[in-house]
């Protein structure tokens, strides 16, 4: 463990210069970072290998260029997400004009989780130094090749004074959450997340928390399965299934339950082949403890296609699992896996009681071509955001904002939403010297009548 406030004084002492308040400061910093990316990206793929099975191709388009397309979007648009907004005035207190002000908090503290280890970590990072922050990145020891090759990134492109990498485990996570950041953002589980927002707690410090939860795939009767069935796949099976937004579980209509999962079956074996295993494109599972997690919650149902598992590779074969309950224990926490329970509804207003009664997930998808049923789901089920007839699709696209609610998180990130969660908003309002004094000053006489007569007519 190194001296983290030693670290922190010295990040204190260079924000207190003012110089990352200064806009073509921060878009040459960014600029840095995406040059360090570049130079880096066939480190980054290969570290994504090791750690987590992935391919080139998945590695690349999943963790690379979401970055670099994130950090050309931040470069583009920094100077009008920073400009000052103005707002209207209330004409109680005279005239003047009233504005918001982006403010970089100080010091942010970055925690990453594991499972894309690489972007989850520069993607939060790319919004705190956009809105003018120094930083601090821990990155996850749980995939170790691709800490480092973070690490070396982030040294290699900025002065520890202005943002920094550390590779520590639990312990020394636990010692640097017991300092003080202006402003925190956690992506990973919600019991660790709970930790975290109580850390953060002890020093009022501003959070944000990425957190996950079984996300359900709900198909109804009209949707088309031809076109469904390759999405549903692509979501759930994209690293392995150690997606925080994949599809948990599917709620299919009764009449097509028996369509689907033959359409399902057929659509893994066009993305895989049949002989998985041995297919690069398909990941494996971060290490032993989840593999065998995920071993434990294959014994329940019935397993209508895959199950096959090769603990020397941490090696799980894509798994559909039927005649699944509520209270199987595969739907008791979130999979972080390539298995996929199945269950029935006969009506989605069923669908929306069951949700209802169960913590609110980090994403919905919906299939289906009846609007009213895409209203229902809606306006009626609480997620922190999602899809109708895609998957994942939501969380790619940098101009919405990304982030859970309830038991899933709070706060959201990516784009301009990164900058604005790692800003604080300063309200200011100036009034003009030359107006007449304002109608709230004693003696009062008859300023309650004139008032009354203004807003009740």
């Amino acid at each position: 463990m190194q001296d983290y406030k030693q670290l922190l004084e010295k990040q204190r002492s260079f924000f207190a210069t003012g110089t990352t308040k200064d806009i073509p400061f921060r878009i040459e910093q960014l600029n840095k970072l995406r040059q360090a990316v570049i130079d880096k990206h066939e480190d980054i793929e290969a570290s994504l290998k090791t750690d987590l099975g992935k391919c080139e191709f998945e590695a690349f388009v999943t963790e690379v260029t979401a970055i670099l397309d994130d950090i050309r979007n931040a470069v583009d648009n920094l100077a009008s997400w920073s400009a000052p907004v103005e707002v209207d005035c209330l004409p109680l207190f005279g005239a003047g004009h009233s504005k918001i002000y982006y403010e970089p908090y100080g010091v942010a503290l970055i925690l990453n989780t594991w499972n894309y280890p690489f972007v989850l970590s520069l993607k939060p990072l790319v919004g705190a130094l956009a809105a003018g922050n120094c930083c601090i990145v821990k990155p996850s020891e749980v995939a170790p090749a691709t800490s480092k090759v973070l690490a070396d990134i982030i040294r290699a492109a900025f002065d520890e004074s202005y943002c920094a990498a550390i590779e520590t485990d639990v312990a020394g996570t636990t010692e640097l959450l017991k300092e003080r950041f202006d402003f925190i953002l956690f992506t990973g589980g919600t019991h660790i997340g709970r930790i975290v927002a109580e850390a953060a707690a002890k020093h009022l410090t501003p959070t944000a928390l990425e957190l996950g939860g079984k996300s359900p795939c709900i198909i109804d009767k009209s949707a088309d399965l031809a076109l469904s069935t390759g999405l549903i796949c692509w979501g759930k099976l994209l690293n392995a299934g150690q997606t925080c937004t994949a599809p948990d579980f599917i709620l299919v209509h009764e009449a097509c339950k028996d369509a689907l999962i033959e359409a399902l079956k057929k659509q893994i074996v066009a993305f895989y082949g049949t002989d998985i295993k041995n297919n690069p494109d398909f990941g494996r599972i971060i290490n032993q403890r989840h593999f065998k997690r995920l071993q434990g919650l294959m014994n329940d149902g019935k397993i209508v296609f895959g199950g096959e598992t090769d603990e020397s590779q941490r090696y799980v074969s894509p798994t559909l699992i039927d005649e699944i309950t509520w209270d199987s224990p595969i739907m008791q926490e979130e999979i972080f896996g390539p298995l996929l329970p199945i269950l029935t509804f006969e009506k989605l207003e069923d669908v929306v009681v069951e949700l209802s009664k169960r913590e609110k997930p980090l994403a919905l998808y919906l299939f289906t071509t009846d609007k009213t049923s895409e209203e229902l789901i809606i306006k009626n089920v609480p997620f922190g955001g999602g899809c109708v007839n895609a998957t994942l699709m939501h969380m790619l696209n940098t101009n919405l904002p990304f982030g859970g609610v309830g038991n899933s998180g709070y706060g959201a990130y990516q784009g301009r939403w990164s900058f604005e969660t790692f800003s604080h908003r300063k309200s200011i309002f100036n009034r003009n010297l030359t107006d007449e004094p304002a109608p709230v000053f004693p003696p009062y006489e008859d300023h309650a009548k004139m008032l009354k007569q203004i807003y009740l007519g």
